[in-house]
């Protein structure tokens, strides 16, 4: 049976009227499932609605700035939260994956909770989609990794939860978000946790500078490939920061650097994917550029898994 975007928006931005009598806070990461719910709920409540985009210092080369174009340009009831320095702080020493991204999903909470106080609001809508909530297993379910969005989540939370997209697959939230007209609908997946997910080990600021420079490196040289027709654009392609060091040489000096491994894979939705067959004169130019303009980064390595048996994330 073909999903039916425009009957889908229909019956949700209903039940959510319903479901939500008084005011409400969307978590918005400017990605294409959070705005997706974000617009819909919009369409729902009006400015009973508020977009709470919340800055962690984990996100993406400028993206704040363009998550707060985007909400303009739909216009939906927003705020822009900076709160860099908590999280980080609440990082400090961790580097267990699943510890990192139950603290994350804690800390979004609490930062949520408070707004919506401030907001005199009483119900928390999520983008949460089918994949978060069977990744993060539960019943005869497996947990294959916290969503911090889903088992995330604290028990003590007091707000209650809305997720109108908890049934769709990506492919099925991307056709919701092209018929509302939302900007960011064909955009690559980005995690809830941010870059705290690409970097493996502690989460410092200087290790999130260094793999954001190199993020925004492998998506202009991939996406160029891809307007000029050289390679299929992927359907996720990011850069992640290894915690090893290994021998290089500067100049006539030996060094030890750190190691950045580039993920591209192709997806439908993201339950399973294959990596992406990059041409090589691609990854030499990304190579180049990431050992050149990435300080302290010296070998960069290519990741060839597919999911299964790896996840396309590495935590």
């Amino acid at each position: 049976m073909t999903f039916d975007a425009k009957a889908f928006i229909a019956e949700q931005t209903e039940a959510i009227h319903k479901q939500v009598p008084g005011k409400a806070i969307i978590a918005c990461s400017g990605g294409v499932d959070s705005t997706t719910a974000a617009v819909l709920a919009s369409r729902a409540l009006g400015d009973r609605l508020l977009a709470v985009y919340v800055d962690t210092g984990l996100m993406r080369k400028d993206e704040t700035e363009d998550v707060a174009r985007t909400l303009k340009d739909l216009k939906v009831n927003h705020r822009i939260l900076r709160a860099a320095d908590e999280f980080f702080a609440a990082l400090r020493g961790i580097v267990d994956p699943e510890k990192k991204r139950v603290i994350i999903g804690n800390k979004f909470v609490e930062l949520f909770e408070r707004e919506a106080k401030a907001f005199g609001a009483d119900h928390l809508v999520q983008g949460t989609i089918a994949p978060d909530w069977i990744e993060s297993g539960g019943q005869l379910r497996d947990r294959i990794k916290t969503h911090h969005n889903v088992a995330g989540l604290p028990p003590n939370m007091k707000l209650k939860l809305v997720e109108p997209l908890r049934d769709l697959y990506k492919d099925e939230v991307r056709a919701v978000a092209r018929a509302l007209g939302v900007r960011v609908a064909e955009r690559q997946p980005f995690p809830g946790p941010g870059l705290a997910v690409r970097i493996v080990g502690e989460v410092t600021p200087e290790k999130a500078a260094l793999v954001r420079d190199a993020s925004a490196i492998v998506e202009e040289e991939i996406e160029a490939a891809a307007k000029a027709k050289r390679v299929p654009l992927p359907w996720q392609y990011f850069a992640v920061l290894l915690p090893i060091q290994t021998v290089g040489v500067h100049g006539d000096l030996r060094v030890y650097g750190q190691t950045i491994a580039v993920r591209a894979v192709d997806s439908i939705d993201g339950m399973s994917a294959v990596y992406s067959k990059i041409p090589h004169e691609v990854l030499d130019r990304i190579s180049t550029r990431i050992t050149n303009e990435v300080p302290g980064i010296n070998r960069v390595v290519f990741d060839v898994s597919n999911k299964p048996p790896a996840t396309i994330e590495w935590e």
